[in-house]
């Protein structure tokens, strides 16, 4: 297809034709995860994506434990949901979401076999549901939706800390002990209410803060029961045209999925946006932005990579740098080829298959003491045509 905008309409009579449903109605061929040799190759060489699981999930968050083993969570359904197989590409948002309560949760020493964890929290664990603190709308609504979204774990002080949303639950918990397990206990409490996709990150000198929302950030004081500042907002320096009004501007670095780094001596902040900065139109990518401290104030937002949003930045034990990845759109997965020039704004579209995928990054310091970060991938490296910032080329490895 040589056009520069895919037609929804056209998507979907390909895929009606096809015998391919968005809802269950007929069986869907759902690609099958890369082979043990291919991730384990891919893992070595550092070029190219890895399709390492397949499964239903959103948002997926890998660390790598003090036990030297990889841990894999995020968004996923209730464990044995049947739509995960009869509606493979379901959006997960809205009514017809299969977003489940509980939080799943898996380990593998090699990113290629997974153990299953099971799910050792759900939302009757959350600190605002256990103890039937839902005082407003918001928190009704999260209720009754019975959802558990983009949970991150953390190695803190010898326990497991556990964040999630949606914001009318969002809650920081606490394992027992070294096991992903409760009894959960919430030493913070209400105190980490309304905090829509939170993190966690650690200082250089042990000091813990909270992000969440692109971007606030607040620092937590040592025993995790309260916060020590008032929340402050951290957007990059650079403007871009608002595209809801074209006389505006906007500057924030994107509307969820905040996640900070130290990379050299530089603090690195995360967000993720659509490429339209429209919701739901484009490709969901995720951008960055540096600081020499990490309350700012920050630099321009830059580009990290296509179809990466929400993603996590992790390093395996080589050092090397990767970013998960997922499919988020309202259609199923389109074709990578010649991606690179094809307008996605139509509607949310991505080339990457249902599971947990990992790009690899270049990350590097530059002789100013900056840092750069792009997907090594082709497919996810460049921006698209419908980036509404204009960012500026770069030359791959390839020369192309």
């Amino acid at each position: 297809m040589n056009a520069r905008k895919i037609s929804t309409l056209g998507i979907f009579l390909y895929l009606s034709l096809a015998g391919v449903s968005l809802h269950g109605q007929s069986p869907v061929r759902i690609a099958e995860a890369m082979s043990a040799k291919e991730i384990k190759d891919g893992l070595k060489s550092h070029d190219r994506a890895l399709f390492i699981k397949q499964h239903w999930i959103r948002d997926p968050y890998i660390i790598l434990g003090p036990d030297d083993y990889y841990y894999l969570t995020g968004t996923t359904p209730a464990p044995g949901d049947p739509r995960e197989q009869t509606d493979p590409y379901n959006t997960g948002l809205g009514d017809t979401s299969i977003v489940g309560p509980k939080v799943q949760v898996w380990r593998s020493k090699n990113l290629i076999k997974w153990k299953y964890l099971g799910a050792p929290y759900s939302l009757d664990d959350s600190y605002r549901k256990s103890n039937d603190l839902l005082p407003t709308e918001v928190d009704r609504n999260a209720k009754k939706m019975n959802v558990l979204w983009a949970p991150e774990i953390h190695w803190v002080d010898g326990k497991w800390a556990l964040v999630h949303c949606p914001k009318g639950l969002s809650s920081l918990a606490f394992s027992a002990g070294d096991r992903i397990s409760g009894p959960w206990t919430h030493p913070m409490g209400e105190d980490f209410a309304a905090k829509h996709d939170p993190s966690l990150f650690k200082d250089d000198d042990g000091t813990w803060y909270a992000v969440w929302s692109n971007t606030y950030i607040a620092k937590i004081n040592d025993d995790f029961t309260g916060f020590v500042t008032e929340p402050k907002y951290i957007p990059p320096s650079s403007e871009r045209p608002n595209p809801k009004d074209r006389d505006k501007t906007i500057n924030r670095i994107g509307h969820e999925g905040a996640t900070i780094r130290k990379i050299g001596e530089k603090y690195v902040s995360f967000g993720t946006a659509w490429s339209t900065d429209l919701g739901r139109k484009g490709s969901y990518n995720l951008y960055y932005c540096t600081s020499d401290h990490l309350m700012g104030p920050y630099g321009p937002r830059k580009f990290a990579g296509r179809f990466l949003g929400h993603g996590t930045p992790f390093q395996t034990r080589d050092g090397n740098w990767w970013c998960t990845a997922f499919f988020n759109a309202n259609v199923p997965p389109i074709t990578k080829e010649g991606i690179a020039s094809v307008d996605l704004s139509e509607n949310a579209q991505t080339i990457n298959q249902r599971g947990t995928t990992i790009v690899p990054l270049e990350v590097r310091v530059l002789p100013d003491g900056d840092v750069f970060i792009r997907a090594k991938d082709p497919v996810y490296r460049i921006p698209g045509p419908d980036e509404n910032q204009q960012f500026r080329q770069i030359k791959l490895p390839n020369g192309k």
